[in-house]
């Protein structure tokens, strides 16, 4: 989808039950991200605390969608999953049973946890590399920031700063105590 580091996007959130002090009991964020290499502009939305979405209409009747998992909603269907990306559907079941599966192209992986201490060891390099995973981490850590703030922010990517509201900036590093620093 090509969403690794736009020049800036938008956050927004909702939360029940934060605190400064605990994570919300639920929350609602939005990740919007810019049209980018002749890809129309996406929206990823994040919902946590018991929070769902809508059930997708070309979900079957009496067929559970879970009570946790991963919903991509295309142009030319869904997709439905369980909790950590398993077992992804085509929905309708219909459209599964009818999809023909491409060549497995990409190199499988003895669990993430393996995985990694395998590249540690020289052995082959990570799954999700600094390079993938800093990037990942930095998008989906601005949810927090947005929740802390309570305010939409366009946060822009190079400099690191959010352009918008110029207090929230506060969340991005921490603030150490006095004598203490990394």
């Amino acid at each position: 989808m090509k969403l690794d580091q736009p020049e800036r996007f938008q956050v927004e959130a909702s939360s029940y039950g934060t605190t400064e002090e605990v994570c919300p009991a639920a929350s609602l964020i939005y990740f919007d991200f810019p049209a980018r290499a002749g890809m129309a502009p996406v929206r990823i939305t994040w919902y946590e605390g018991g929070l769902m979405p809508p059930r997708p209409a070309e979900l079957e009747a009496g067929r559970s969608r879970g009570d946790n998992g991963i919903l991509f909603i295309g142009t030319k269907g869904a997709i439905l999953g369980e909790g950590w990306g398993r077992s992804p559907r085509l929905i309708p079941e219909t459209k599964m049973q009818a999809y023909r599966r491409p060549p497995k192209t990409l190199p499988r992986v003895a669990g993430h946890h393996r995985n990694w201490l395998d590249a540690c060891k020289g052995r082959g390099r990570p799954s999700t590399p600094f390079d993938y995973a800093g990037p990942l981490t930095e998008f989906v850590l601005m949810g927090n920031v947005a929740l802390r703030s309570g305010k939409k922010l366009d946060f822009e990517w190079k400099t690191l700063r959010i352009a918008n509201i110029p207090e929230a900036n506060q969340f991005l590093k921490p603030n150490y105590r006095e004598g203490r620093s990394l």
